[in-house]
Order: C-alpha cells, then sequence, then structure tokens
C-alpha cells in the first residue's frame, strides 16, 4: 500500500522569507524520508493554495493525503482554518489532518541551539533569563501551552524563562525583557518561538532592542523537521488502520 502524501500547510505571508524557509524545511524533511512524496500548500499569500494542491493531487489519481499543519500551537488555523479548507477537498481524497508541530521537547531543544548559535554560551545558562517570544492567540489553549512550555524550559537549569507575545496577547517582549533585568538576571536573551521570518518575528526584534542577545527563528532547523515527521508518522499510522477496518 502506497505511502500517504504529505501535505505540509503553512500560512504564507507577503514576505518572501517566509515562503522560502518553508521551502528549506521541506527540502530537508524530503531529504530525511526519500519513499514519503512530500507537496506543500499555502493558506494565503503564496502558491500553490492548500486547495489548488489537494485539487491536483486528486487529479494525479493519489488516494491518501496527510495533511500536516505548519503550525506551532493548536489555536485558530488548526482548529478552523485548515479544517474548512480540507472539508472542501475533492471527494476521492481520504485526508487525515495532522496535530501541529507543537509542544515538543525536540522544539525547546531547537530553541536552545538557537540561542547557542547566535553567541550565548552554555556556561551562562544559570545566570540567564530567557524571553520566549511567541505570536501570541485570542485562543487560552494556545497561550496556556506557551506557558507550560516556559515552565518546563526553566526547569532545565535557566535563571529564568518567561513568556511575551507579539500580539493578541500580553505581555510584550520588551516589558519581559525589563522584568528579567529587574528580577536580577545577569544578562537578558530573548529566543523567538516562530517557524519563519516575517512581521510578527520583527515586531519581536524590535522589542528585543535591550536584550544581551536575540536568537534567530527555528526555520529549518532539524529537528523541526524530526517533529514534522513524527506528527506525519502518527497520522499514517491512524490512516492506515482506518482504511484497513473499512
Amino acid at each position: 500500500m502506497p505511502k500517504p502524501v504529505l501535505l505540509v500547510i503553512a500560512h504564507g505571508s507577503r514576505d518572501p522569507r517566509h515562503a522560502a524557509t518553508v521551502h528549506a524545511l521541506v527540502r530537508q524533511v524530503r531529504a530525511r524520508r526519500p519513499g514519503v512524496r512530500v507537496e506543500t500548500g499555502f493558506l494565503e499569500f503564496n502558491l500553490p493554495s492548500v486547495s489548488g494542491r489537494l485539487e491536483s493531487l486528486a487529479a494525479e489519481g493519489v488516494r491518501d493525503v496527510v495533511a500536516l499543519p505548519l503550525l506551532l500551537t493548536r489555536a485558530f488555523h488548526a482548529k478552523a482554518d485548515i479544517p474548512a479548507v480540507l472539508n472542501e477537498a475533492p471527494a476521492r481524497l481520504r485526508i487525515r489532518q495532522a496535530e501541529v508541530l507543537g509542544p515538543s521537547p525536540l522544539l525547546t531543544a531547537a530553541l536552545e541551539r538557537r540561542l547557542y548559535e547566535a553567541g550565548l554560551s552554555p556556561a551562562d545558562k544559570s545566570s540567564t533569563g530567557v524571553v520566549l517570544a511567541a505570536a501570541g492567540s485570542t485562543d487560552p489553549e494556545a497561550i496556556a501551552v506557551i506557558a507550560e512550555i516556559a515552565r518546563e524550559w526553566r526547569r532545565t537549569g535557566w535563571c529564568a524563562v518567561r513568556p511575551a507575545f507579539a500580539s493578541a496577547s500580553l505581555p510584550r517582549t520588551e516589558e519581559v525583557v525589563r522584568s528579567l533585568r529587574a528580577a536580577g538576571c545577569a544578562r537578558v536573551v530573548v529566543a523567538p518561538y516562530f517557524l519563519a521570518p516575517g512581521r510578527l518575528p520583527d515586531r519581536v526584534a524590535r522589542g528585543a532592542g535591550e536584550a544581551d542577545l536575540l536568537a534567530p527563528v527555528l526555520g529549518a532547523a532539524p529537528e523541526v523537521a524530526r517533529v514534522l515527521l513524527a506528527r506525519y508518522d502518527a497520522a499514517a499510522t491512524v490512516s492506515a488502520l482506518a482504511a484497513a477496518g473499512t
């Protein structure tokens, strides 16, 4: 039985860095799993659209698809936008929506590695406060997930880890930078919890002006590719079991 096509669903952006990062991540996924066909679709701003890609797959005779949201939390896009698009897909397709990427210890490891790549020394960990800068959401579940990631990451030896948000939620990055200074952290660094550059990461960067260090976004980190494939495998297994039961 052929393996389901992996359709990576990205939000899309007017910022060309967004699509470039998505494509770099997809190339890495393909290299790690050459036996799986991996395609990309965007919800808006970029092509191909998710609906257009699904129609093309159906026209080729593809039957099974795992649709994987390239998202870090289960907020509005994962709960509403993506299911709505998938519900309009050609009827011949059997589509399983995979879980979003976060939270995952691998993503936390990628955040930490990005900080070290940006110049932080591992020896400074215990005296360093980290601003975990995320997009923000009106969905309380998504905000609670970010807060829990910060709590768990703090337990690995940082002076402090506190969440901040670029939109829809408070506090902002600059507020948390100042609060960590006031709390006595010897240095303050900002770890953007974003998959790709764009408007909100740029807002985080502006808010990080008083920090000692700003890490890059997660981007096409190998840990992200590993999480993506783990989510695909879990969804593909469920799809295979469901198909066997029909």
